[in-house]
This record gives C-alpha cells, structure tokens and sequence, in this order.
C-alpha cells in the first residue's frame, strides 16, 4: 500500500483555493459590499499563502526558503484578519480584534527572527495561527449578530477545526520534531489537517456565498421598504414596522405618541418654482427629521408632502418637546437655505385603550392635522 502523497494534497488544496478565488468574484460581481470584497480577499491570500508554502517546500535549504516561509504564514496571518473583517462588515463589531491584529504582525516577524529553530518556529507558527483562528470562530458566534444562525455555525465550525489540526501540528514539531520534519511530512496529523483544509474551504466558500446573499435580500428588502427620493420609511416600510410597536405598546400598556405631518403650501411650491425644487424641500424636511428624532423612533413619508413620527414611550409632554425640536431644527436650517423655506402642519394623537388598531390611531392625529390646517397651519394640534 502507498503512503499517500501530502505534497499531492498540498498542491490540490492550492488548486482549489485558486479555482474559488477565481471563481466568487465571477459568481458575485460588481458593486459588491466591503464584507464581500473582504471574504474575497482571505480566500485570496490563503491561496497565496499555500503557494508560498508549496514554493518553500521546493527551494528547502536555500535562501529562498526562510523568505517564502515568511511570506506563507503572513498570507495566512492577513487572511484571518480579512475573514474577520468582513464578519465584523456583516455582523456588527466583534470581540478581540485588537489581539487579531497584533497576533497577526507578531506572527510573520517571530516566524522569521527563529527560522533557524525548527522546534521553535514550527511550534510558535501554528500556535499563533490556531490562536487567530480561534478569534475568528469566535466572531462568527459573537451573540450580538444580524444575521441568521447557520451560515455563521458554519464558519465556525470550519475555523475551529483548522485550529485543532494547527495546534496538532505544533505539538509535533515543537516536541517530536522526528514525526514532522517539514510540511509535507506523512504524518495523521498533518495529513487530516490537509484534507480538512480542503474540506472546509469548500463548507467556507458555501458560507460566504449564503452569507453574501441574505446581505442581498436585506438590501433589497430595505429598497423595498425606504423612499428613494427622501432615504425615510415609505408607506409599506410603515406598514411593515409601525404595527408592531402600536401592539407591543397596547400590550405593555406604555405610552405612545404619534405625530402627523404635513408641508405647508407644497403644491404651491411645485407650481411656482418646479419638482425639482420641491424635490430639495422634501428631502430638507426629511434630513432634519431624520437628524433630529430619537434612534428609538420611526419616521416615514407616508405619501406625497405627509409624513408619520411614532414615537414609544413617549407621553404628552415628551412629544410637544420633540415637535418644538424639530420645528425650531427646520426652521434653523430654513434660516441658512432661505430659497428651500418651508414650514408644516401636525397633529399629535396619544394613544387611548379605544385605539384597537394603528390605522384608528393615524385617523386620529391625521385629525388634528387637518385642524391645524384650518386653525392657519404652522401649528401643532394635539387629540386625546
């Protein structure tokens, strides 16, 4: 029976590292997010890194070698920062990234200043690159995520398991530097840690790849559900999101204001002066509510010149405040922008046990809106 061949399986592995890093670019195209373009890169730089290891292996002994080494577990080194990056890019911030980093200077430059010990180097390499590894499986089931559970399980999975088979081979050629004299050595340990490598390249590319299209459906769920001439909630993006916080403060029987608004003389302003500017004056409005409402709060352009604040946990006193804010805010910016000067009417409706559903409560406000209109507008109308 033939011993099997590890300089076959390292060339195969950096085959299909190649052939991926080639691949998801084609599959993925333009205009992809940086957590993409990121994944992208630590799939290309672990194949650099294999290449130089390959490389190493051929030039043993000359000066060639300690200089391709290095560049081998730097590769490797930069490409766990980059797969850490673009989870972070995907998932929010994640834990330890100071120590990723500085394991990942630290690793090429100690690799090089004891290349000379093979003990030693061998032993320090992969014990600093299992230790990035486990920083990256980490990230991947940071509690705080925005993401679905399997792809990230996966992911951590497969860098768990390369930590295993890296720490492996530290220990052997730390202590028995006789079972593992060099990379391609024949030993189980090394041998599964190259069929893993391969295996779960291919779990990793799969991952990305779900990953990078729930990045696209939420996207597109976002276009879907923003107005593109103002950036806030459209009319199904309220219709998506307001009903549930009407129910939880139903439920809870907390306190919840809403204000209607709506663009004094706007039609005017389209007659007189254009769409386009009346374009600049919704999207001035829009940027002053955006700025000025709480990150609690949900603002939308429910149609035309009307606009919809919800605003939890909020009573009467608390929502007379926030309209004097905004209104004072708009006419500030007004103030330094006199050709987009543009005032609104509201009205402001607090919820009471008879509202049975969001669309009593709009009627409501939508209520004191017209009453504000009819009182002279620029004004605020407040009902029950």
């Amino acid at each position: 029976m033939h011993a099997i061949d590890v300089t076959t399986i390292l060339i195969l592995t950096a085959a299909n590292l190649a052939t991926v890093s080639v691949a998801l670019p084609l599959i993925m195209g333009r205009g992809i997010s940086r957590a993409a373009r990121l994944a992208q890169l630590s799939l290309l730089l672990q194949t650099l890194g294999w290449i130089f290891i390959i490389a190493s292996e051929a030039v043993s002994g000359t000066w060639m070698d300690p200089v391709l080494s290095v560049c081998s577990v730097g590769s490797a080194a930069a490409a766990n920062v980059a797969m850490y990056g673009s989870l972070q890019e995907w998932l929010g911030p994640r834990p330890w990234k100071r120590l990723l980093i500085v394991l990942a200077v630290a690793l090429p430059i100690g690799y090089g200043l004891v290349f000379e010990h093979y003990s030693l180097r061998v032993a320090f390499a992969n014990f600093v690159l299992a230790a990035q590894l486990l920083v990256v499986s980490r990230a991947a089931l940071w509690p705080q995520f925005k993401a679905p559970l399997p792809w990230r399980t996966l992911i951590a999975l497969c860098y768990l398991v390369v930590a295993a088979f890296t720490v492996g081979r530290g220990v052997l050629g730390g202590f028995f530097p006789e079972l593992y004299p060099n990379f391609a050595a024949p030993h189980p340990i090394n041998i599964g840690a190259q069929v893993a490598a391969n295996i779960t390249l291919a779990l990793t590319t799969v991952a990305v790849l779900v990953a990078w299209r729930d990045e696209a459906d939420a996207k597109l769920r976002e276009q879907i559900a923003t107005d593109s001439l103002t950036g806030l909630l459209n009319r199904h993006g309220w219709d998506a999101r307001a009903p549930a916080m009407f129910d939880q403060a139903r439920r809870h029987n907390t306190p919840l204001a809403l204000i209607m608004l709506d663009l004094d003389h706007f039609k005017r302003i389209n007659d007189t002066r254009g769409h386009e500017v009346g374009d600049q004056v919704l999207r001035l409005f829009s940027t002053v509510l955006l700025t000025h409402r709480r990150s609690s709060d949900l603002a939308a352009r429910i149609g035309g010149e009307e606009f919809a604040l919800l605003l939890p946990h909020t009573d009467r006193a608390s929502a007379l405040l926030i309209e004097q804010r905004l209104r004072a805010a708009l006419k500030m910016t007004c103030d330094l922008q006199p050709e987009l000067t543009v005032d609104y009417s509201a009205g402001l409706a607090l919820l009471q046990p008879t509202d049975d559903s969001l669309t009593t409560f709009m009627v409501r406000a939508d209520t004191g809106l017209y009453l504000a209109k009819s009182q002279g507008r620029g004004r605020l109308q407040v009902v029950g």
